[in-house]
């Protein structure tokens, strides 16, 4: 005569899923804000060259040239140094307007302020670096700079 009554079974409930979704977007948006993605795919070898006084500068401004022999995955273009902009390889007359390109997708106050980072791989002939540089003088990319490996020895 009693109203409550035993359960019959020691049968464990169902485990609830409503709160699963909100686990998932919050790992979801977690390693979209974790996640750094790489800009460039580097077709030519960069083996940087080490300097002892080495300082970091802001992306903001900054386009990257490449330069060096081709990858593995590029030996068919042969073993001379190549020039990269982006994710493709250029030759000297298409410095200019990659720069230009480039200037032109910046914000206004920082189009006179742009820097020119050279990936130069350390085995990389000098004459192709310098025919770089001139390119970049007739763009009038006059602030240029070396990306280096940090040097072990002080």
């Amino acid at each position: 005569m009693s109203k409550f009554k035993k359960k019959k079974g020691g049968e464990l409930p169902a485990i609830s899923t409503a709160s699963l979704p909100d686990i998932v977007f919050m790992l979801l948006f977690f390693f979209m804000v974790a996640t750094v993605m790489r800009d460039n795919t580097t077709m030519v070898e960069n083996t940087l060259p080490a300097a002892n006084q080495v300082e970091k500068l802001k992306k903001d401004r900054t386009m990257f040239i490449y330069a060096g022999k081709p990858n593995s995955q590029y030996k068919n273009l042969g073993t001379e140094g190549r020039i990269q902009i982006n994710d493709a390889f250029v030759s000297l007359d298409a410095i200019q307007p990659a720069v230009f390109e480039y200037i032109a997708t910046l914000n206004e106050e920082l189009k006179d302020r742009v820097v020119v980072a050279l990936k130069v791989d350390e085995n990389t002939n000098a004459g192709i670096i310098s025919d770089v540089k001139q390119e970049l003088r007739e763009a009038n990319a006059l602030k240029i700079m070396y990306v280096t490996s940090v040097s072990q020895d002080d």
